[in-house]
């Protein structure tokens, strides 16, 4: 049981996670990131960078990694946003 309850995790960490890819390809090209707010990839940032340090006091490394993915996909798209206001 222990095995499956992981393994749903890992599922759902994944696709989580994993979700904010096609954002991110549709943001790369230069101007493409007139509808994302600014404010909101900011705060959600740093909500996932506490659920990192929330899952480091845990030792969940399910958590972490989820939100290394995530926190990484979203500092992305915060640098095209600000990469597009210049």
């Amino acid at each position: 049981m222990q095995n499956l309850v992981y393994l749903i995790g890992i599922a759902a960490a994944a696709l989580t996670s994993l979700s904010y890819i096609p954002q991110v390809r549709k943001a790369y090209p230069r101007g493409a990131t007139q509808d994302l707010s600014l404010k909101m990839l900011a705060i959600l940032g740093a909500g996932l960078a506490l659920w990192i340090l929330y899952g480091a006091l845990r030792g969940d490394f399910v958590i972490i990694f989820a939100n290394i993915v995530a926190v990484t996909l979203v500092g992305a798209l915060l640098g095209f946003k600000l990469r597009d206001l210049r």
